[in-house]
């Protein structure tokens, strides 16, 4: 628009399905401007009205003139004070299914008297002839599926989704995806197909590589609506009519791979005129989860797509007379290879490191049988036996791995880097945010944490594209924020929370992943079996952390009035476990307990720090996390209690405000001296205590001295594990420890930042020697968590910086703060951000004399404190400033 003013649409770019909330239009505008909203459906008039300025509104849908799969288009016309705007370009969306009642297609299973064994399932072709009697003028393909489907229409692949329906707690969540498939229709003879398989639903999932989570069988659900130019109506959807058969895919499965066999493919299949004599019925399936249309629903979050393809830097024949592939980059996708011709087996191992020979090694991804203590083993194997064809090209779409490097073996001839294809796979989030910077290596670290987060969001935030693959709450709500200043994760958020919500237990309490196979049901196992892995404080307050960081991100307070319900089970369920439990070590040193500890959190499950330098990984099972739980219960309280806040839950404010004070005088009497000293004396223990407020006004110099004594002590290393890491340069910077900062940010040396750069990382690892000194290999190689150390690059180095608190006038950038604090010899930084009213920038350079120059650019509806390094502060308002 041509005003200076912002204007925010939300839920305009998926289409809408059921239990989609409206689209809500809100903006900022200069004093004594007006808006007028118009709306229309179909081709009936234009239905508009003024309202004041500094509002938002939720746009109708039209009442019952709105019908399932009709277009709404709308228009915002701004006066101002200098006069009136052109018309924005209109823009539309368009209502999915929104009632179960618009289902007239009923959910198929694939014919399959015998289910294979995990993991070496076939997927199925399933397929359906029908006419089409008329020219098309518009026709919508609406599908979803118990498994991971691939839509075809007439021959040719249905849109560029990948991986559909996506991850999600099917049991209460299932997505919907809607296509426009008009141009892929005309009159005649027609066929509508699917390629089904395994996927999330029964597929094996997470760590156990466990197996039918949601149900045993596959099954699709699919609707398609055209509309002819004589304005008749045709529908087609799955039924008892579809006829199914067996893919040369020969197995499927997201953890363990792919297995083709190209001489069974099905030239036509998808097609017209193919003869599907030999193939067997699909069946309809009725009952239990095929009966709930009402957990249909649309998706807000992006879809998955092919995103990026990278050509490999090197093959490099073996002894073995395999070929080993380097991508030079480790990502999440698959590998597209051209084929010999030859009619041998051709085998895919996918890893992300090699060993001593220089050959390619799993053995570090390899998961563990909770139970057993077994390895299991590390997946990630593709196969494919070749027709004997020449040009055939191998691309599994039914799995994706976390990798740099394949082994092939069982070519007939040599393979060159023009054979093979990187096919990068994840959610195709809209790219917000940018840093760079004087320094090359701080350059690389902000490039490889971009990459480890890429990886690792495929449809929800996972650990780890590899070995696990998991929703892990932990690893998300400490890395949301400096996703926030990545890319736009509103949408993939608000999606992944409603599974966390969808999973949550009656008592409150929250197991460590969402979408979670296990749902509430987990909740009915034996106590002492709970104890082991539910519960955690850190992950579970996820629940009120990643809204709340959201919120501030993009100020949508409906996203806290949605999730509220949830915070206030979990923080209930804290506190109950704070009162009922101690854990046996303080039981035995006191007995008795003391009047603090009914709000000192230190029973049940805790992962703790995680993967701290120098501790033992098992320590975290009997240890007592007491001082980590109740900070987190008091953050989680906090925060509690200034949402109710916002959502005019005024009695519960209190209710949380109040317990937040006792929670922090417990833990202030359990584990702070009077001289600041902490107890654990960890740096993780330190970092949290000043992040979270726990240390009062008059100590907390004493404490971040202290803090920055251990550094010290430590060699000037790190020494936080997941949970503090976030957290430990700001809190130094803004302690008066700046320089220690980057000395921490720039070492060289294990464990670092540096050693990872040194050591050759394309991504992120999930330990600080994740690959040691001797070259090997440990756990994941592609973790985000300890990448979110670039938050403060964005934050402090280049000085961009939302409200810590913020209220509506506030939030979502629209009260910022710019305070650069140049150091570690660098000589210049600039960050960007697409906030919700346009590009903020900063960037700051330093002359050859010294001289310091900052520029700052102002969204329009926004304004900015803008704090040089010497103090002085200034108040900007929209616009581009510079300060010298």
């Amino acid at each position: 628009m041509s005003v200076p003013t912002s204007l925010r649409v939300e839920h305009l770019d998926v289409p809408l399905g059921i239990h989609v909330s409206r689209p809500r239009l809100s903006w900022t505008l200069p004093a004594g401007s007006e808006v007028q909203l118009a709306y229309r459906i179909r081709a009936g008039g234009w239905d508009s009205g003024r309202v004041e300025s500094d509002q938002s509104v939720l746009v109708p849908y039209g009442g019952p003139a709105t019908r399932s799969g009709e277009r709404v288009e709308w228009q915002v016309k701004v006066w101002t004070d200098a006069g009136e705007s052109d018309w924005s370009a209109p823009s539309w969306w368009e209502a999915g299914l929104l009632e179960p009642a618009d289902w007239t297609a009923r959910w198929i299973e694939p014919s399959e008297p015998q289910p294979g064994e995990p993991g070496q399932r076939p997927a199925h072709l399933l397929r359906r002839t029908f006419a089409v009697p008329a020219a098309v003028k518009r026709a919508r393909l609406y599908a979803t599926a118990h498994g991971i489907y691939e839509a075809f229409l007439n021959g040719r692949r249905v849109g560029d989704l990948e991986l559909t329906p996506g991850f999600t707690a099917y049991r209460q969540n299932l997505h919907v995806q809607t296509y426009d498939v008009t141009a892929l229709l005309t009159e005649g003879a027609a066929v509508l197909a699917a390629v089904l398989s395994d996927g999330w639903f029964r597929g094996r999932t997470g760590a156990m590589r466990m197996a039918d989570g949601f149900g045993p069988r596959t099954a699709l659900l699919a609707q398609l609506r055209i509309e002819h130019a004589d304005g008749s109506l045709t529908v087609v959807g799955t039924d008892g009519e579809w006829l199914s058969t067996t893919a040369e895919i020969t197995a499927a499965d997201l953890m363990d791979g792919e297995r083709h066999d190209l001489r069974l493919a099905l030239p036509g299949w998808s097609a017209p005129g193919f003869d599907a004599t030999g193939w067997s019925k699909a069946e309809e399936a009725t009952g239990d989860l095929y009966a709930d249309f009402a957990r249909l629903t649309a998706s807000p979050a992006p879809p998955v797509r092919v995103v990026e393809e990278i050509r490999p830097i090197e093959v490099t024949p073996l002894p073995s007379g395999a070929h080993l592939v380097d991508l030079g980059q480790n990502i999440n996708g698959r590998l597209r290879l051209r084929l010999p011709v030859q009619n041998g087996e051709l085998t895919l191992t996918h890893g992300e490191a090699l060993d001593g020979d220089g050959d390619l090694t799993t053995e570090h991804l390899r998961g563990i049988d909770f139970f057993t203590g077994d390895k299991l083993p590390a997946g990630q194997v593709d196969t494919v036996i070749p027709s004997g064809r020449e040009g055939e090209t191998f691309e599994p779409r039914h799995t994706t791995h976390g990798f740099r490097y394949v082994r092939v073996e069982g070519a007939a001839g040599p393979l060159t880097t023009a054979d093979a294809t990187g096919v990068v796979v994840h959610t195709d989030l809209r790219r917000t945010g940018a840093f760079s910077c004087s320094d090359e290596r701080l350059d690389r670290l902000h490039d490889i944490a971009v990459w480890s987060f890429r990886g690792n969001a495929c449809d929800i935030p996972t650990d780890c594209p590899q070995r696990e693959r998991a929703g892990w709450t932990g690893d998300w709500m400490l890395y949301v924020p400096t996703a926030a200043l990545l890319y736009d994760v509103a949408g993939f958020s608000v999606k992944w929370l409603r599974d966390l919500a969808a999973d949550q237990w009656d008592d409150g309490c929250l197991n460590n992943f969402a979408p979670d196979p296990g749902g509430t049901a987990a909740q009915h196992l034996p106590a002492e079996l709970l104890d082991r892995f539910a519960g955690s404080s850190g992950w579970g307050d996820a629940c009120v952390i990643v809204p709340w960081d959201l919120y501030r991100a993009y100020g949508d307070l409906d996203l806290l009035h949605e999730f509220r319900p949830m915070m206030v089970r979990w923080v209930e369920f804290a506190a109950e476990r704070a009162r009922t439990r101690r854990h046996p070590g303080r039981v035995e040193r006191r007995p008795e307990p003391a009047p603090h500890e009914r709000y000192l959190w230190d029973g049940g499950f805790h992962w703790g720090e995680w993967t701290e330098p120098g501790v033992d990984p098992e320590a975290f099972r009997t240890a007592d996390q007491g001082a980590v739980a109740t900070a987190y219960l008091y953050r989680s309280a906090c925060l509690l209690a200034r949402i109710s806040e916002l959502t005019g839950h005024h009695e519960d404010s209190a209710r949380y405000t109040d317990l937040a004070a006792h929670v922090l005088d417990a833990w202030r009497t359990e584990f702070l001296a009077a001289d600041g000293s902490l107890t654990p004396a960890t740096q993780a223990t330190y970092v949290r205590a000043l992040a979270f407020g726990l240390v009062p006004d008059h100590l907390r110099a004493a404490t971040s001295e202290r803090l920055a004594a251990l550094i010290r002590e430590a060699g000037t290393h790190v020494g936080t594990g997941f949970l503090a890491t976030p957290y430990l340069l700001p809190v130094l910077a803004d302690h008066g420890h700046l320089d220690l900062a980057y000395q921490l940010l720039l070492r060289d040396g294990e464990p670092s930042w540096m050693t990872m750069l040194e050591r050759g990382a394309t991504t992120i690892w999930e330990h600080w020697n994740g690959i040691d000194a001797d070259g090997r290999p440990d756990a994941s190689l592609n973790h985000y968590s300890k990448g979110a150390v670039i938050s403060f690059l964005h934050t402090h180095t280049a000085g961009l910086r939302s409200v810590e608190d913020p209220g509506p006038d506030s939030a979502g950038y629209r009260r910022f703060t710019v305070r650069p604090l140049p150091g570690g010899g660098l000589t210049r930084a600039e960050t960007t951000l697409d906030t919700p009213y346009g590009t903020a920038r900063s960037a700051w350079r330093v002359d050859a004399d010294g001289g310091f120059e900052l520029t700052v650019t102002v969204p329009a509806g926004t304004e900015a404190e803008v704090v040089l390094p010497d103090g002085r502060a200034f108040h900007a308002r929209p616009g581009t400033h510079v300060y010298r």
